[in-house]
């Protein structure tokens, strides 16, 4: 019955936007470079050694334990307490393990290893018991809480040391950051109890999804502490994001603020850091053995000789993370390095004064140094171009001549190294000459035009510009092909993305010749007063000449991966507006009409957009937001985006599209299920009948009512929530039941049949004989049912993380405090046992019935208007016209 109510057109139409959703899926969860993390590996078996609390504070919170990560002999030594390292606590993020310690743990015991303990650091993990804190922030105060007091139990552990800490390093995945983040916040926390905070995979912007108020009274907390008081931070913060491989927390949300007060926050992605290059997903960011080399490398660059803690110099803890983080000059950290080097000795110095120059080195005996006066050299060119291919990847250096004006020689030094063959070349060139635009194109040409340039000439290094490339929603695919003359070994080329603006470049190797493709997208949008141009430095080979195109990809992905959360939003505000039309024809007609077809007829985006952005546009000027900040109204969720330079063209009526098709495909799932759990209930049981007379409260239903809000107070608002759906749901699978056995009775005798039908339709003023339900009546309410189950599935599952977090704490707490879902359970409640046993043919009379039809419109803009980016409001706007439509029962 429900695809007939459907026309093939719309079918098609429903198909093929759930095709489009399924590229823009592919492309969020599969749409990235492989895995190339190494896998670290502990030597010696791991060994948590849980950290006794007192007994106060252990009894104020049950679920939560500190550990100290050892192996080996190491382990067995620091079982007698106290300790003599350098203590880092760790923090896990959402549903994170304590365990996950192991990995930086193992990787920094190996360093003080190899360095005999000169200095070591101790790590300690944090077990929060798995909590669900992106889902559910209602636990999130109480863990920085109970960070604190770790912290200050872990300082203890040092305690007559002469060498003693006083102070922690914090490294935080995921939620974990920002708990630590947070500790700045509560009243009785001194600043100098953190000297480090190293965020791996943190939203520091803003909520994944915002499914409570909780979470995002929790952000506005920390976020505008953190902005209000930049210039009192002293805390030096390192975000390392994952990249595009991490689809749980989109990277542009781990970018910390940048504020001119606070000058030693450094946000970067790791595919952009330096020995890593690579991309990491959201759990192996803490695993990821390249990256946590290159933390471990700083933690140990950051150690003051004198303390043997880490330095309380900002100046060097920001030199130091720069060095490792943003720009590795292939050589180890000096704080005051030389810049005088002693080049005296027996070594061969061999002049050369072309200005391109390639050096083939094979079973050096003796180091040479080659020497390329400059004098000439700095009037025809800007920019002199070195790279070696000694290490497995090129190391090159590229000097601007202007900035050395006192220097008069370039030194190229070939060390001797036997049974090693590498090559060695240099340039000297004009910066115009190697630098090439290649505006990219247009975002509606779909992939069907492209953009190319051709690199002719045999340079070693280009600048691709490209131009009008700035925004999170434009995503391209640049293709390099490489064709090579005479090439008989093995040549490597690397294509480096540079994002000028944010710390987000990636890089791809290359074997020449061939074709690369590279994925071009952006984490963080292009500020308005930022005028750089994103490049695409090529460092070549001059045997090979190559092709540059950059294609438009179709950007359903990007969609998703930055507004699939506001997907729920929509298919509400879709199934909102079919019911508003289903009221409406009852009021009208008297008959209510199939739930598709009211979606194919009321669901449309210019019943919604035009309004959302009619108020965006008045919010702008003054009088109107005066007026908007008297009512009391909170902030326009488009205004908030746009903050977030997350306004992609036409992304409103994509989204309304996915959500008016989720909405019908999710309408055909819960028919079909009430269709077969009905035919499960008569198999089971003897056939129902209609009820022959309508009681809108049965004798059962205040009980029940009764005993479904004890739940909600005694326990969790959610689960009375889902006690309320099945109850709805029974009602309506009996209905559909009885109606079933009508039919078929029918079939089997039409003359008893229609006499009945007669007789339940003689009577028609309810004020003098009660209420008899006809089959017609039957099927009218089924319809209406089916909505409204609709409309209340999808509350049950916005309401469901905190639900998870309930029963998974359940031996802990029998309470949920504090409770998002209690306030709506107190009214959904009764609101939906009145419409259990709720019939058209007693609402189809009533004078509320109209007003009640036209209310569902103006809701379902603002869903979208308040709760496409909150959640956790989306039910306000639910439960009203489920509440007039109860009422309209007894008016």
């Amino acid at each position: 019955m429900f695809l007939h109510s459907v026309n093939l057109w719309n079918l098609a139409f429903y198909a093929l936007m759930v095709f489009m959703a399924t590229l823009g899926l592919w492309d969020v969860f599969f749409g990235f470079e492989e895995n190339k993390c190494s896998m670290s590996y502990m030597f010696e078996y791991p060994e948590y050694q849980k950290i006794e609390l007192p007994k106060k504070l252990a009894k104020r919170y049950p679920a939560y334990e500190l550990y100290l990560y050892g192996e080996g002999s190491y382990a067995e030594e620091h079982k007698v307490l106290p300790l003599t390292g350098i203590p880092v606590l760790f923090l896990p993020g959402n549903a994170g393990s304590y365990k996950q310690v192991r990995s930086i743990g193992s990787i920094a015991l190996r360093k003080a290893e190899d360095i005999d303990f000169k200095y070591h650091f101790d790590f300690f993990s944090v077990n929060f018991n798995g909590e669900l804190v992106a889902l559910y922030g209602g636990s999130l105060q109480k863990q920085t809480k109970f960070v604190h007091e770790c912290i200050k139990t872990i300082l203890k552990l040092y305690k007559g040391q002469e060498f003693a800490p006083k102070s922690v390093a914090i490294i935080g995945h995921s939620m974990g950051g920002l708990v630590a983040r947070a500790l700045l916040t509560l009243k009785n926390f001194k600043h100098d109890l953190i000297n480090l905070l190293v965020t791996q995979a943190t939203p520091h912007v803003a909520p994944v999804m915002p499914l409570d108020r909780f979470i995002t009274d929790f952000y506005m907390t920390v976020n505008n502490y953190w902005i209000l008081n930049a210039r009192h931070i002293n805390l030096t913060t390192l975000s390392v994001a994952g990249g595009f491989r991490d689809y749980q927390v989109r990277s542009g949300l781990t970018f910390l603020p940048k504020l001119s007060d606070h000058t030693s926050a450094l946000s970067v992605v790791s595919s952009a850091v330096p020995k890593t290059w690579v991309s990491t997903d959201h759990l192996s960011i803490v695993w990821c053995k390249q990256l946590q080399l290159t933390t471990v490398r700083a933690f140990f660059d950051l150690i003051d000789a004198d303390t043997k803690q880490i330095t309380q110099n900002p100046k060097k803890k920001l030199s130091v993370l720069n060095h490792h983080f943003i720009r590795h000059p292939a050589k180890h950290f000096e704080e005051n390095p030389s810049i005088i080097s002693d080049l005296t000795g027996t070594s061969m110095w061999v002049p050369v004064k072309v200005s391109k120059w390639t050096y083939v080195a094979y079973n050096e005996s003796d180091k040479i140094y080659f020497t390329f006066p400059l004098a000439n050299h700095r009037k025809i060119y800007t920019h002199v171009y070195c790279q070696s291919t000694m290490l497995v990847r090129k190391l090159s250096l590229t000097l601007r001549l202007q900035d050395y004006p006192s220097l008069s020689h370039l030194v190229v030094y070939v060390p001797s190294i036997h049974g090693s063959k590498f090559v060695v070349d240099c340039e000297f060139f004009k910066k115009e000459t190697r630098s090439i635009q290649l505006p990219v194109t247009h975002l509606f040409s779909f992939g069907l035009s492209s953009r190319k340039v051709i690199l002719n000439t045999s340079g070693l290094f280009y600048n691709i510009e490209l131009l009008n490339f700035g925004q999170i929603y434009q995503a391209f695919k640049i293709s390099v092909v490489s064709k090579c003359s005479a090439v008989k070994e093995e040549i490597t080329s690397i294509y480096k993305l540079h994002i000028p603006w944010s710390y987000e470049d990636s890089l791809t190797i290359a074997q020449v010749p061939s074709t690369t493709e590279i994925p071009v997208k952006l984490h963080i949008a292009q500020p308005e007063n930022d005028s750089h141009v994103a490049l695409l430095k090529m460092y070549t080979s001059s045997d090979c000449q190559y092709e540059v195109s950059c294609i438009q990809m179709i950007g359903f992905g990007r969609c998703v991966r930055f507004h699939g959360g506001a997907l729920p939003a929509y298919v509400i505000s879709s199934i909102l507006l079919a019911y508003g039309g289903q009221l409406y024809s009852l009021f009208s007609t008297g008959h209510c009409l199939e739930y598709a077809t009211m979606l194919d007829k009321e669901a449309k985006p210019y019943k919604v957009d035009p309004f959302v952005i009619m108020i965006k546009f008045l919010l702008g000027y003054k009088w109107f937001k005066e007026l908007w900040d008297m009512c009391l109204l909170p902030e326009l969720d488009a205004i908030v985006l746009t903050s977030q330079s997350m306004c992609f063209p036409l992304v409103s009526l994509i989204l309304f599209l996915f959500g008016t098709c989720t909405a019908y495909w999710g309408g055909l799932l819960s028919s079909t299920s009430v269709r077969l759990l009905s035919s499960l209930w008569l198999a089971l049981k003897r056939p129902s009948e209609l009820p022959k007379e309508i009681k809108i409260i049965s004798p059962d239903l205040p009980i029940l009512t009764i005993v479904l809000i004890i739940v909600s107070w005694t326990t969790c608002g959610a689960f009375a929530i889902l006690l309320t759906y099945f109850y709805y749901m029974f009602k309506i699978v009996h209905l559909q039941a009885s109606l079933t056995t009508f039919k078929n009775s029918q079939t089997v005798n039409p003359k008893h049949s229609r006499r009945s039908e007669k007789k339940s339709n003689h009577h028609k003023d309810p004020a003098v004989h009660p209420l008899r339900l006809s089959a017609n009546d039957a099927e009218d309410s089924l319809r209406m049912h089916s909505t409204v189950m609709n409309l209340l599935t999808w509350i049950v599952l916005l309401s469901m993380p905190s639900l998870i977090y309930w029963l998974k704490n359940l031996r802990y707490y029998f309470k949920l405090n504090p409770d998002p879902c209690k306030p709506l359970a107190f009214i959904l409640i009764p609101t939906m046992a009145l419409l259990g046993n709720t019939y058209t043919v007693s609402v189809k009379s009533s004078k509320l019935l109209k007003t009640t039809s036209q209310f569902p419109l103006p809701l379902a803009v603002g869903v979208i208007a308040f709760g496409s980016a909150h959640l956790y409001r989306v039910p306000c706007f639910v439960f009203i016209p489920l509440l007039l439509h109860a009422l309209c029962n007894f008016m």
